[in-house]
């Protein structure tokens, strides 16, 4: 529906589809997304020029949507330590534990405007399949004698979809530089070790991310090499780079 839709509109109209259920959800690379009652599911529309920052940067979309989840909870007076997180390059996790969410985006370039569907789906107040953002928030209570409320589905959407207009302001305004201090954060990934290829292969150090969204590792006497996320899958319990 909102693939048909989407070019029919103004395009000053926003577009979101939200579901309270969905019965095929699809994650990156063709997964199964779990989707039960209790999840903050949507597909947002969004128009973005080529010749601009963002649209010479495009898969920094999936990063300022990830981000926008986060700070859409720890952006509220109170919430600022629940302990959700970004992973490169499109979940959402608590602390560096547990997924929780995710992004999936698809672009269209159509003459020269980036036509963009994203799908981002994220664990309020569902305990299963892993864990949600209500139970941080518990667990958080409990641990620090606080009495924060719990926050609905729809409200975190509202507030995602707000922050990230803002995110892409900035984006477009400041470039990478303007939106990567607070990717970095909230990213599971200062600091960390990996190996790369397979379990016996090299040891690199995660850097951050270049100019245009890709990871990018320290391999000893080699320096610093760029991973693209679509052509890698990146195995956080392992601390493992395999290309796929």
């Amino acid at each position: 529906l909102i693939g048909r839709l989407m070019f029919e509109l103004p395009e000053e109209m926003g577009l979101i589809a939200i579901a309270v259920r969905q019965t095929q959800g699809k994650g990156r690379g063709g997964n199964v997304w779990l989707s039960p009652v209790g999840c903050a599911l949507s597909t947002l529309h969004i128009t973005i020029p080529l010749h601009s920052n963002l649209g010479q940067r495009i898969p920094f979309v999936q990063h300022l949507v990830s981000l926008a989840v986060v700070e859409s909870v720890r952006s509220i007076p109170g919430y600022e330590e629940i302990d959700l997180r970004v992973k490169w390059p499109n979940d959402i996790y608590y602390s560096d534990l547990m997924k929780l969410g995710g992004v999936l985006v698809n672009s269209t370039l159509i003459e020269t405007t980036f036509h963009i569907l994203i799908g981002f789906g994220f664990n309020v107040n569902n305990s299963n399949p892993t864990i949600c953002i209500n139970d941080l928030i518990t667990k958080y209570n409990k641990e620090e004698g606080t009495k924060l409320k719990a926050l609905t589905a729809d409200c975190l959407i509202a507030r995602t979809v707000t922050v990230l207009e803002r995110l892409i302001d900035v984006f477009q305004e400041k470039g990478p530089n303007g939106v990567l201090p607070s990717y970095y954060k909230y990213w599971v990934h200062s600091g960390k070790q990996v190996r790369l290829r397979d379990e016996e292969g090299p040891i690199a150090w995660i850097v951050g991310i270049d100019d245009y969204g890709f990871l990018q590792v320290h391999e000893e006497g080699k320096g610093v090499e760029s991973v693209h996320p679509d052509g890698n899958s990146f195995d956080m319990l392992r601390n493992l780079i395999v290309p796929k």
